[in-house]
């Protein structure tokens, strides 16, 4: 089964080589054969791969531990549910995934445009093979996922606890698919440089590719933070963290471009920026997956495989320089077809809109790079932390949703004062009852988180406005019920009404956020059974201490030999809010120098979360469990002493009783915050907003059917 996986690698690398020459040849030449050739190559990776994958996963649910990398994050006692998301836990398998899933999507691509733009479409279909020909070159080169050990250890290493995640499932696959899906629009934005056709078609061709890339990146950002939020065991949903960071950049880009490409469409304006705009979404794309796999910031989320910094910096350089050179020497090309008309229009509000998207990526790269950037410069390297982070990205977010409710309501090309001042009424109308309510609730302390609440009121009011005018509008024409008339509304401007279901879930998202981070409590304490601590307006009471063996391992979630935690009451001015159980994990570890017991909980400990959650707050919880304390150390000694076999289990049983028994001193850290939930649900309205906006207009696609059935009935007169 290795031998065929490699056999796949080699032959995709050889299809990949084949394909880029027979597009440049076919374009340069005028042989459309040889660039349908290059074309079906595409297709032709997306096969080999899938097969390359498929052995793979097939070696991971088989527990075919000869595969180094099955034998490395999986094992026989890994549910079946982890073992099929632990393909892409590894350094090897991740590649992999990267590069079947770039096949899929460009073949996808490819195939939808294969009878447009042909010239164009030969040129990206050599850039999207040039990107599937290093991926399938890494891992042939440095990180071979078929790799394989004779003979076989009888038992692998197991996935990593953190990643005992249900959203492990769909995270990555979503993160990824958003990276791939960003090198379609770059693959066009060059060929159409390339070939110097520079209109509007090519933007037209990749503009559900670029909508769907920037969903799958967002979808995955957000499982991400829930992962971190209800995993990682420090409390939060965001830490700044250099992957994440990574993640963001893309998806900041690739907003601003779905915002400006609407200016090109409809006033040939912004070429030169709407193609550097997709080609740096591009390239940082690339810079995102460099950055887990090159080991060279320091991030959870890193694979750290230092032998691909090289090759992923040469390519960045390529992109970078290659960029730069298509966008200057087509300078002429890609001017302007018509000037802003007026500062106060929809064109400067996306104008204005796309400077602080970019603004913010601007930051938030410098930030990311910056202990890069400081070593080179200095000699030291330095880094900067969330603080950092949030003086500059807060002020530009609230901007951001300001300009998100504007844009709506603003006029194309010159709004009129007085047609301004009637558009606004509701929305500043909006805003200024959240101020009056929010300032009579005694919401003053963070000028911020005020500020966010209003501007969120601001876009709320501004979609609400539009929505419930269409719908007149729509009800005075079709005679239509209210209900009937917005549901058509909606089905037939998808993509506007569905970009302003998109700002509503920002404004959502943004409420949480603000909500969250400004009124949060937090509390660390050190507590003994019967002790209590406040945390804001909430009393919390270590009730008893807990413990749990699992001999057998838990297959259902945790996979931890023993769990030590703690029973919580949560009280509120005397009443029963919640009872929490926090606890601690303890894995077994690979190191036989810990001893016979000591090995069975070596490992890396992982924070079992506990929280009650509501629309209003979430109570959340995690414990330290003194593992340290004499009484269990003893214990722990002594059966590495004199215990071997199934014999050490015995002694865990021991740790647990004795852990009920003595309960000593726990550290647990506790927090209150506020709406936390509504940066979920804006996160849900996000994607339904994104959904009804990629979705096929119903009229479009008949027309399309209809033109086709046109089409073969035309063939069938001539035949005849």
């Amino acid at each position: 089964m290795a031998s065929l996986g490699f056999a796949c690698l080699l032959l995709a690398l050889g299809v990949c080589a084949y394909g880029i020459g027979a597009s440049l040849y076919g374009v340069r030449s005028g042989r459309v054969e040889f660039s349908e050739s290059g074309r079906r190559a595409v297709y032709a990776l997306a096969a080999i791969l899938t097969v390359a994958f498929a052995v793979l996963e097939l070696a991971f649910l088989r527990s075919d531990f000869a595969f180094n990398t099955v034998a490395d994050t999986s094992s026989r006692t890994t549910p079946g549910f982890y073992k099929a998301a632990a393909v892409w836990s590894s350094q090897e398998g991740s590649l992999l995934l990267w590069a079947w899933l770039l096949s899929l999507w460009s073949s996808l691509a490819l195939f939808l445009t294969r009878k447009r733009m042909r010239d164009v479409a030969a040129y990206a279909t050599a850039v999207l093979l040039g990107f599937g020909g290093f991926f399938v070159g890494l891992m042939i080169f440095y990180a071979n996922p078929f790799a394989t050990t004779h003979p076989a250890p009888a038992e692998g290493v197991g996935l990593d606890p953190l990643l005992r995640f249900p959203t492990m499932m769909i995270h990555p696959p979503m993160l990824y698919s958003g990276y791939t899906l960003c090198t379609i629009p770059f693959a066009f934005g060059v060929g159409a440089l390339l070939a110097r056709r520079v209109d509007a078609d090519w933007i037209k061709a990749i503009r559900r590719f670029a909508f769907a890339a920037w969903l799958f990146l967002g979808v995955g950002i957000l499982l991400g933070a829930r992962w971190s939020y209800s995993e990682l065991g420090w409390g939060g949903y965001w830490g700044w963290d250099a992957v994440e960071n990574a993640s963001l950049m893309p998806w900041l880009t690739g907003t601003a471009f779905l915002h400006s490409l609407m200016i090109q469409e409809k006033r040939g304006m912004l070429k030169v920026w709407n193609v550097s705009l997709v080609l740096a979404t591009g390239t940082l794309a690339v810079m995102g997956t460099f950055l887990v796999r090159s080991g060279v910031l320091n991030s959870i989320h890193a694979f750290g495989g230092a032998t691909l910094g090289v090759p992923f910096v040469t390519l960045i350089g390529i992109l970078i320089a290659g960029s730069i050179y298509l966008v200057v020497s087509r300078r002429d090309m890609l001017r302007s077809e018509h000037r802003l008309d007026s500062l106060l229009s929809r064109e400067s509000m996306f104008i204005a809109n796309n400077l602080v998207l970019v603004g913010l990526c601007f930051v938030i790269f410098w930030g990311t790079y910056f202990p890069l950037i400081s070593e080179a410069l200095t000699g030291q390297e330095s880094s900067v932390g969330p603080p950092w982070f949030d003086r500059y990205t807060v002020p530009l977010a609230l901007v951001l949703v300001l300009l998100s409710g504007i844009g709506p309501v603003i006029a194309w090309r010159r709004a009129t004062l007085a047609n301004a001042r009637r558009n606004f009424l509701a929305p500043l109308g909006a805003a200024a009852t959240a101020l009056v309510v929010l300032l009579a609730v005694g919401v003053d302390r963070k000028p911020f988180a005020l500020a966010m609440f209003c501007c969120a009121a601001f876009v709320l009011g501004s979609v609400a406005q539009e929505f419930v005018r269409g719908t007149r509008v729509r009800r005075a024409i079709a005679d239509e019920s209210a209900p009937r008339a917005l549901l058509a509304l909606v089905r037939r401007n998808r993509r506007r009404y569905g970009g302003y279901v998109v700002h509503v879930g920002m404004a959502v998202l943004f409420i949480g956020v603000a909500a969250s981070s400004s009124f949060q409590h937090a509390s660390e304490p050190s507590l003994s059974p019967g002790q209590s601590t406040r945390v804001g307006a909430y009393t919390v009471r270590y009730v008893r201490p807990t413990a749990s063996v699992t001999p057998q391992y838990d297959r259902a979630h945790t996979g931890s030999t023993l769990a030590l935690g703690a029973e919580v009451d949560v009280t509120k001015n005397g009443r029963h809010v919640a009872t929490l159980q926090p606890s601690e994990g303890f894995y077994a570890s690979q190191d036989p120098t810990q001893g016979t017991v000591g090995s069975l909980i070596g490992g890396q400990p992982v924070s079992h979360v506990s929280m009650d959650g509501g629309v209003t707050r979430d109570v959340w919880s995690a414990i330290a469990p003194n593992i340290e304390a004499p009484a269990l150390q003893r214990i722990i000694r002594a059966g590495n002493a004199n215990l071997t076999g199934e014999a050490t289990l015995v002694a865990l049983g021991y740790l647990a009783r004795v852990y009920l028994k003595s309960s000593p001193t726990a550290q647990f850290h506790f927090i209150v915050s506020p709406l936390v939930m509504w940066i979920w649900i804006g996160g849900l309205i996000v994607f339904g907003g994104g959904l009804i906006a990629v979705w096929p207009v119903p009229s479009t696609a008949r027309r399309r059917v209809a033109a086709r059935a046109r089409a073969r009935a035309e063939r069938a007169l001539a035949r005849a």
